[in-house]
């Protein structure tokens, strides 16, 4: 009996796995933190080591596992038959709301005039974000109104300093009554999607000054428990913009209604609905036929938090395979230590640097132009588009390599690997899909002259410092003065764009070894098609040395 009992444990005796990886620090980093301080946010370093810290604290993780195992559920009605339309939520979602919102991730930023505001913002959400990516979506959403909401200066200013708020306060009530304000965007329709001018929701005038009611129904419209959204609806004077509450200033509840919840492949922990407008009240933001123009300003903002959150993605994945391969042993070595494993490590770190290099100079670009620097306006406005189409594109591929190095564990939803793996094409879908930037950037280099030159200059900085990169760029020249036939080359040259903005940011700021490498394998084509592909000369001991610290 003893033996059988022996034999028996020792079945279950458990070797050669990983340990947890959290406690860990999420801004243990040194691209993120060297963009930080080079973008001009240095003085926010001290917050964002410790919401690093935070992110990678068991609690936080458990929270993200929890938000998202438990979904959130839609209410329509109370018990006596009174319509409600409330989403009810996990209690971990909003502890990661309430964190969020605390550390400055809604849009507290438009509250601080401080030079790399948005910079400190994005470093932020790029460690905070390693946490789960659902509730990332009301932030960016909330972030990004602000500008919008500025087109109408009354309604910016009872709305504005609600939405600069620190606090986080959920639950439906009269606006001005709460400590914070949530907002959402509900653009698409059914028969449209990214074709908004085709919108059939109609916009009626009440005979108030500003005030209409809204009839119709909006196709995809995510976070719906926020507090206000911009809507876009036909007016009569054409596709306008208007600012629609929940619940409207005498206590009542707007016409609201969510007719249900999208069963969406990833992003569980977040709701995505579809409201019907029925004599909804609203009120125009901007002026009619400007509905565009006005919800652009939106746009352009969701858009560097979806460049953000793929770099987020890249950099949680890369950590979690860094972490499986040194503590995992196989063939008679750890799987750190054999030549291919590393390259495959290596190749994914040289990806994740350039995206984050990448977000930290978009934000500073924000900031910039915010400020008034028409050149990094131009560049912004350029970059923002190239980069949302290339990274996002690029956050499949990479969490499904980084999920592979974990093998079989990776497979498995308790490694949270699946869920990562789940929600990396949607950054390339929310916020324009890739044909819809690679168009964008087109329109901006046909229709403001500026950006081009505002491109070349950026370039211009890394000329001379490596060869790959100079001839990609006269390459890229030569490609971009060719407009023949240039929607069907569209994807071809936005490509080109983003991956030599890139190079160029990491030939002069990320050391030598990691520039030479992203050069010579996506400028100058010593690569195969799949990550792992690195050539002999790399130098892959300095590369992971650097990008994950605890693997030197």
């Amino acid at each position: 009996m003893t033996e059988t009992l022996g034999t028996r444990s020792a079945t279950h005796e458990v070797t050669n796995q990983a340990p947890p990886l959290a406690p860990y620090d999420a801004s243990d980093d040194a691209a993120l933190l060297e963009g930080l301080r080079r973008e001009g946010a240095g003085w926010a370093e001290a917050d964002v080591r410790r919401v690093g810290r935070m992110a990678g604290g068991p609690e936080a993780q458990q929270w993200g596992e929890d938000a998202n195992r438990h979904e959130p559920s839609l209410r329509t009605h109370d018990r006596f038959g009174h319509r409600i339309d409330v989403v009810e939520f996990h209690p971990a979602w909003h502890q990661l709301m309430r964190v969020a919102v605390a550390e400055g991730l809604a849009g507290s930023v438009w509250a601080s005039d401080r030079p790399g505001a948005h910079v400190a913002r994005a470093a932020t959400g790029l460690v905070w974000g390693h946490t789960e990516a659902g509730h990332a979506c009301p932030m960016a959403m909330t972030y990004a109104v602000v500008p919008a909401l500025r087109h109408q200066p009354d309604l910016a200013a009872v709305y504005e300093p609600l939405l600069a708020s620190r606090v986080y306060d959920p639950g439906l009530a009269v606006p001005t009554t709460k400590r914070g304000l949530l907002a959402g965007m509900g653009m698409t329709e059914k028969q449209g999607g990214s074709d908004v001018r085709t919108n059939t929701t109609v916009a009626a005038p009440t005979g108030e000054d500003g005030v209409y009611t809204l009839r119709g129904h909006k196709w995809f419209t995510s976070a719906p428990m926020c507090d206000l959204f911009l809507v876009l609806a036909q007016a009569p004077g054409g596709l306008s913009c208007f600012l629609v509450p929940r619940i409207l200033p005498d206590g009542s509840r707007n016409a609201f209604r969510i007719q249900r919840l999208k069963d969406k492949l990833g992003n569980r922990s977040n709701a995505s609905s579809e409201p019907e407008f029925d004599g909804t009240v609203a009120w125009l933001v901007g002026g009619e036929g400007r509905g565009v123009k006005t919800i652009i300003d939106m746009v352009n903002l969701t858009r560097l938090d979806c460049v953000m959150g793929s770099a987020t993605l890249m950099r949680k994945t890369l950590v979690e395979a860094g972490h499986h391969v040194r503590h995992r042993a196989a063939f008679g070595a750890a799987l750190i230590d054999q030549p291919l494993m590393r390259n495959v490590i290596a190749d994914l770190a040289l990806e994740s640097e350039a995206a984050t290099a990448l977000t930290l100079r978009l934000a500073g670009a924000t900031d910039r132009a915010l400020a008034g620097d028409e050149s990094e306006r131009a560049f912004r406005r350029i970059a923002t588009a190239a980069g949302k189409y290339w990274v996002t594109k690029r956050g499949p591929v990479f969490t499904a390599e980084a999920l592979e190095c974990l093998g079989g564990n990776g497979y498995v939803e308790e490694s949270g690997m699946p869920r990562h793996y789940r929600e990396a094409p949607l950054l390339s879908i929310w916020e324009g899909s890739g044909n819809v930037n690679a168009l964008d950037v087109l329109r901006a280099l046909a229709r403001e002259p500026a950006t081009l030159d505002a491109l070349f200059a950026e370039l211009a900085l890394a000329h001379g410092a490596n060869e790959h990169l100079d001839r990609a760029v006269a390459r890229l020249k030569e490609d971009l003065a060719d407009t023949e036939e240039a929607q069907s080359r569209a994807r071809r040259l936005v490509e080109r764009i983003a991956l030599a903005l890139q190079g160029a940011l990491l030939v002069r700021h990320a050391p030598p070894a990691v520039a030479d490498a992203f050069c010579a394998t996506r400028l100058g084509g010593d690569w195969g098609h799949a990550f792992g592909t690195l050539p002999r000369s790399v130098d892959t001991a300095s590369i992971l040395t650097r990008a994950l610290p605890s693997l030197a």
